[in-house]
């Protein structure tokens, strides 16, 4: 498979789910399900354990609904190597089941690193990771030479964006990714203005758009609409997969219902949001 391909599987898994849905698994130890936390007889079980479980009961309650996840690798890495250990079996959890993975890790050093960081996330099997770009092309293209996708940030959706991601920066970043093909996509957040998302599809013509900050960041499917591909007549023709983490992993429990029920229901309504971008 090359990196081309991880951008086709994508599309052909947005088409399969019929919605653009994408699942952010960002295990926080202090928000998981209060059953799942308390240990067992036995008292064997770790923290870790416990992350371990919900991570992989997520996964088995939202592949029904959605077929892509995004992994914060952040949320694994504090462990250390026992965290690592986790996310890789993530990651084969999810494509054992046929998901298509974006590993959400955020590299951006110089090439000769950017190898190491390559190798890495393609030996764990993910087919997308997320970069910096700011220390140019050479810094993302070693990740396409181990055949992974890349979203590079572009607009992204924390308050303080701004800050450095200027019209201008955002312009620039935008035609270098729009210049390395479809294989490399942009990290453009639902909480930036419609003429601000406009302005970027203007530039990446043809580029998948990742979508963060709808739901728990306060932005909506609607404030999507303005960045997607005009005419699309299918879902992977949008040309975006949208991200929700916090608002499908941490639902409150309807009566009877357990966690990963409620996982499941926030999932579903979640995928069923999206594919109203093409009404």
């Amino acid at each position: 498979m090359n990196a081309s391909d991880s951008m086709q599987r994508l599309s052909a898994a947005i088409d399969q789910a019929q919605s653009c849905a994408c699942i952010g698994i960002d295990p926080v130890l202090q928000r998981l399900p209060a059953d799942l936390r308390k240990s067992p007889s036995s008292g064997t079980s770790t923290d870790l354990d416990h992350l371990r479980t919900f991570c992989m009961g997520v996964i088995d309650a939202i592949a029904p609904h959605a077929r892509v996840i995004k992994p914060q690798s952040a949320c694994f890495e504090r462990y250390a190597a026992n965290g690592y250990a986790i996310l890789a079996e993530v990651i084969q959890a999810a494509k054992a089941k046929d998901l298509v993975v974006i590993l959400d890790a955020k590299r951006g050093d110089i090439g000769s690193s950017a190898t190491h960081y390559a190798v890495g996330a393609a030996a764990m099997g993910a087919d997308f990771i997320t970069c910096s770009p700011y220390m140019g092309r050479s810094s993302i293209q070693p990740f396409l030479n181990e055949n992974l996708g890349v979203f590079a940030l572009c607009k992204t959706s924390n308050p303080d964006a701004s800050e450095l991601q200027s019209p201008e920066t955002t312009e620039a970043v935008a035609r270098m990714i729009n210049d390395m093909g479809e294989q490399v996509g942009a990290v453009v957040g639902a909480t930036n203005t419609p003429e601000e998302t406009q302005a970027l599809r203007t530039h990446m013509p043809d580029s998948m758009f990742l979508v963060p900050g709808v739901g728990a960041q306060g932005g909506t499917i609607e404030d999507v609409r303005a960045m997607t591909r005009p005419i699309a007549t299918q879902h992977a023709h949008l040309g975006v997969v949208i991200n929700a983490s916090r608002s499908v992993l941490y639902p409150t429990p309807q009566p009877n219902e357990t966690w990963q029920d409620a996982i499941a229901r926030e999932a579903k309504s979640f995928a069923a949001s999206c594919r109203t971008l093409l009404d």
